[in-house]
């Protein structure tokens, strides 16, 4: 329920990070033209790491602002604890990973500046077991921890001066859609193509290498690599169009031989079908594909003939598939059914909740959550489907703490301040909606926009001079984001 179609905002974003690098690539060439060519490039004369840092929370605000990203706290939660799974296992961590999932059923996933990790829908509805689904993750966390963008632009400066600014504009737009994004980045880099091809060979056999020891180091099946590279393979071997995957990672039998012999250097590890994993699977294709009454038959299906890996998440499918098709009295059964059998489970928590509203039932609602509130304070999933229960049921002065107390946790999460901005609203609250409101539009990158509705604010809030400190304050802080990017 809550995600949203992103809001379409402009692309200065990606006009500072082009300039960005010419900045930093013509300062590197001024700086070493006279010292001799190291054989290890590490990626630090292009791009330092507080500048990737800052240039990828300036990608990741664009992203929110122009793609379909899945603003759903339970698959955030679960692809991040997965994600982190596997980063805590890893080497050379600069920074805090963020991992996020977009609304597209082509087979993509991408890693750019600052720890950023995007993985579309389709790829986890794809993948057979969860070891698959890891092993593209710990493929992309090894990108990351190998900076291999940053080395990538530093062999292009070494190399010649190409037009570093058409290079970076395309980056984004080819990892995460490469079929439009492809043309950009072979228009910018046509001077030394071959060598960027060579180079990037040489980035996926490393990030194959490193992923397929951190799949295994994190207790995940090391042939789940293998497993899901010969799956891609088969499937696109003749296909007119290869998966958008297979166009920034490309595939030859080379790389999957290679990736056979290094899973097979670890012991084989059997394990159990993952109920996290299935649920998330079951809960992208009931909400996210197809349509209600395909996806009710489908699961039924399932449950008919046991073609599943796990019951629960058949049924749990066929829950969402209910409430998509506004049967919520069919969805509510088999809900508290699951809930009796994993009390504490999110997924199906989640999904309660939903229901509950659904049916007006909000008294049965808001006594399941706060119990949970109580048990999880400030988990994401348990403080926004309470804040918006508490929305629902009109106890707004509730609702309101609910989230504040959660954004002082979790300060940049979009649908906290998403949910607020409408309470606020709601209580005729315009200063503080017209704050909240500034903060959506700040994790947008639409600094323009924010500082609007900040000033906006001001007026509203004559009579609470120290909550107009506070937004000058924001205003100045904000305007100093934005020209921080441009001074780099």
């Amino acid at each position: 329920m809550f995600n949203k179609k992103p809001l379409l905002i402009s692309i200065t974003l990606t006009i500072i990070i082009a300039k960005l690098f010419t900045f930093d690539v013509k300062a590197s060439e001024q700086n070493n033209k006279n010292k001799l060519p190291e054989i290890g490039i590490s990626g630090f004369s292009v791009l330092s790491l507080d500048k990737e840092r800052q240039i990828g929370e300036a990608m990741m605000r664009q992203l929110r602002a122009t793609q379909p990203i899945i603003q759903d706290p339970v698959l955030t939660e679960y692809i991040n604890h997965l994600g982190n799974q596997l980063v805590k296992n890893a080497q050379d961590v600069n920074y805090a990973f963020e991992f996020f999932l977009i609304n597209n059923n082509e087979l993509n996933a991408f890693a750019f500046f600052g720890g950023h990790v995007g993985i579309h829908s389709g790829l986890l509805t794809t993948a057979e077991n969860e070891s698959e689904l890891a092993s593209v993750i710990a493929h992309e966390i090894s990108h990351v921890t190998q900076r291999h963008l940053a080395r990538r632009l530093e062999s292009q400066s070494n190399s010649q001066a190409l037009n570093m600014a058409g290079l970076v504009s395309g980056i984004l737009i080819a990892l995460v859609n490469p079929t439009v994004g492809m043309a950009a980045l072979s228009a910018s880099m046509a001077a030394s193509q071959q060598a960027s091809i060579n180079y990037t060979r040489s980035n996926e056999k490393e990030a194959d290498r490193v992923g397929i020891a951190l799949l295994a180091n994190s207790n995940f099946d090391p042939q789940g690599a293998p497993s899901f590279f010969a799956k891609m393979s088969e499937k696109y071997r003749y296909a007119s169009k290869p998966p958008a995957m297979l166009l920034t990672h490309p595939l030859p039998e080379s790389r999957i031989a290679d990736a056979r012999q290094r899973a097979h250097q670890f012991p084989v590890k059997q394990l159990s079908p993952n109920l996290s994993f299935e649920l998330a699977k079951a809960r992208i294709k009931a909400r996210y594909q197809s349509t209600p009454s395909d996806n009710i038959a489908n699961f039924k299906q399932q449950l008919q003939k046991q073609s599943y890996s796990l019951p629960a998440a058949a049924n749990y499918g066929l829950a969402l598939s209910y409430f998509e098709n506004k049967d919520f009295k069919q969805a509510k059964d088999l809900l508290e059914f699951l809930l009796k059998t994993d009390k504490n489970n999110l997924f199906y928590i989640d999904a309660l909740t939903d229901v509950y509203l659904a049916l007006k039932m909000n008294d049965a609602a808001l006594t399941m959550l706060s119990e949970l509130s109580l048990l999880m304070p400030n988990n994401q999933v348990i403080s926004l489907n309470y804040g918006n229960a508490l929305l629902e049921s009109g106890d707004y002065e509730h609702a309101a703490s609910v989230l504040q107390d959660f954004l002082i946790i979790s300060p940049g999460n979009y649908i906290a301040y998403d949910l607020l901005t409408t309470v606020y609203r709601k209580q005729g609250k315009k200063g503080l909606m017209h704050i909240t409101k500034a903060e959506v539009y700040a994790l947008l990158g639409a600094y323009n926009k924010a500082v609007d509705e900040l000033q906006t604010s001001y007026d509203f809030v004559e009579e609470q001079p120290l909550l107009q400190k506070r937004i000058k304050a924001r205003i100045l802080q904000l305007q100093e984001q934005e020209n921080k990017l441009k001074r780099l």
